[in-house]
C-alpha cells in the first residue's frame, strides 16, 4: 500500500513545510484579516483556542492519512503567511486535491501563491506520479477561480449545493483540474509567471 507524505518545498519565495503545533503561533498572526476567510469552509478563528482546533484537526487528519497539511512560510522574512494542503488522497488512482488555500492578504499578488502550485503541483506529479490533480472551490469565489483558470486548470463544472460549509450554509462548488499530459504547458506557464522561465 503506497503512504504518502507530508513534503518540504521550497521555491525562490515560498517556502512549504509540514504543518506542525508550533506553527500556531503563526498562523494566528497570519489569520487575522476577515477578507482571509470569506470563502473558506469554516467562520474565521476568534480566538487563539479556536486556531487551536483547527491546526488540531489538521494534524489528526494528516495522522490519519487523510490530507496532507503544510504552511506557507515567505522565503524573503521566514514569516507564515498562510497554509494549504493536499486533500483526498487516492494513491491508488495517482489522485490528489489541492485545497485549504488560503494567505494573508499582504501575500496576495505577490507571486507567493503561483510559486506555491508550481511546487504542489511539480510535487503530485514529478513525485507522487499523479495522473490528476483536483482543485475546487466556492463556484461564488471570483478570485480563486481566476486564481485556478490562470494555472491554466481545467474547469470541469459547478457540483451544485456540494456541501455545506460555515454555519450550515449550502455551497455550489466549482471543480478544476490538471492531467499528466496537461501538466508540461502548465508547468512552463507557472515557471514564466514566477519569471523562471
Amino acid at each position: 500500500m503506497i503512504v504518502w507524505t507530508a513534503p518540504l518545498l521550497e521555491g525562490e519565495l515560498v517556502r512549504l513545510e509540514p504543518l506542525r503545533a508550533d506553527h500556531e503561533e503563526g498562523l494566528w498572526h497570519a489569520s487575522r484579516d476577515e477578507r482571509t476567510w470569506t470563502w473558506l469552509s469554516i467562520p474565521q478563528p476568534r480566538t487563539r483556542a479556536e486556531l487551536r482546533d483547527v491546526v488540531d484537526a489538521a494534524l489528526a487528519g494528516a495522522a490519519a492519512g487523510l490530507e496532507l497539511p503544510l504552511v506557507t512560510i515567505r522565503r524573503g522574512d521566514g514569516r507564515v503567511v498562510g497554509s494549504t494542503r493536499y486533500l483526498a488522497l487516492r494513491p491508488e488512482h495517482r489522485s490528489v486535491e489541492i485545497g485549504w488555500t488560503w494567505l494573508a492578504p499582504g501575500a496576495w499578488g505577490t507571486g507567493i501563491n503561483v510559486e506555491a502550485k508550481l511546487l504542489m503541483l511539480e510535487h503530485a506529479f514529478e513525485t507522487l506520479g499523479c495522473v490528476r490533480v483536483e482543485l475546487k472551490t466556492d463556484a461564488r469565489n471570483e478570485r480563486s477561480r481566476g486564481a485556478m483558470a490562470a494555472l491554466p486548470a481545467r474547469f470541469e463544472g459547478v457540483h451544485r449545493k456540494h456541501m455545506l460549509v460555515r454555519s450550515g450554509e449550502r455551497r455550489d462548488s466549482a471543480w478544476y483540474s490538471v492531467l499528466d499530459d496537461e501538466w508540461p504547458a502548465v508547468r512552463a506557464n507557472l515557471l514564466r509567471r514566477v519569471g523562471r522561465n
